[in-house]
């Protein structure tokens, strides 16, 4: 059973940075798609950012580019989502996500495997 535990969020003034990871576990397949996804208060879920295991290829949002940068690190089995530059409009649950391949644009709908979410809060 695949199971995604994120980790890492808090609270930051705005231009700070926070460093989320994302812990998978029970995922069979050598390659497969992580993604980071978020939902602000009032507002529909939006994916962040995605990267395909095994292969590297990575996909951002437009709003996030240049600030954000997702990766894998092996060793640990973990998604990370660098988030720099934070602005207060970065505020929202942020999750991770997985699926068996990756497409673009990042969609909520191609990712059936969900983990519980890890708060971040940005003030101005």
């Amino acid at each position: 059973q695949v199971q995604l535990v994120e980790s890492g969020g808090g609270s930051v003034q705005a231009g700070g940075s926070l460093r989320l990871s994302c812990a998978a576990s029970g995922y069979t397949y050598r390659s497969y798609c992580v993604g980071w996804f978020r939902q602000a208060p009032g507002k529909e879920r939006e994916g962040v950012a995605q990267i395909a295991i095994g292969g590297g290829s990575t996909y951002y949002a437009d709003s996030v580019k240049g600030r954000f940068t997702i990766s894998q690190d092996n060793a640990k089995n973990t998604v990370n989502l660098q988030m720099n530059s934070l602005k207060p409009e970065d505020t929202a649950m942020y999750y991770c996500a997985a699926a068996l391949w990756c497409t673009t644009p990042i969609a909520t709908t191609s990712f059936p495997y969900w983990g519980q979410g890890t708060q971040v809060t940005v003030s101005s």
